[in-house]
């Protein structure tokens, strides 16, 4: 079976999609969380479930997050105040994560970004979970 002539395969978008963004470290994503950035968790609830949540991070699931961050959607959160909103995206590995929010870039969030490793890597380097 040969890929149609412009499809990529999902390693290839997904190396498209963190040519974009500038990955923060968990440490920084706390980090920027403390002054002002919004951590979004698009993980589906049975996986924070089991795995935990941070706290005062934003709960979207993936197949929300487009209309509820685009600042001229109508279904848009209170925090989608503009274009220049910080949003860190936040999944269980940071893989998701990359193309959550790359497709928030295209949006026009030019300061979406996710947290290299996700929540694996945000529990392993200490920071607070519940």
């Amino acid at each position: 079976m040969s890929r149609p002539p412009g499809a990529l395969s999902v390693g290839q978008m997904l190396i498209h999609a963190r040519s974009r963004l500038q990955r923060l470290t968990p440490t920084q994503a706390y980090d920027a969380v403390a002054v002002g950035a919004l951590l979004v968790d698009i993980r589906p609830g049975w996986q924070r479930a089991v795995e935990g949540e941070v706290p005062g991070a934003l709960l979207v699931e993936r197949n929300h997050l487009e209309w509820r961050f685009d600042p001229e959607c109508a279904a848009r959160l209170p925090q989608a105040t503009g274009y220049d909103v910080q949003v860190i995206v936040l999944c269980s590995e940071g893989y998701t994560s990359s193309l959550a929010a790359a497709a928030l870039q295209t949006l026009g969030l030019r300061n979406a970004t996710d947290v290299i490793g996700g929540f694996r890597a945000w529990t392993a380097q200490g920071l607070p979970v519940h």
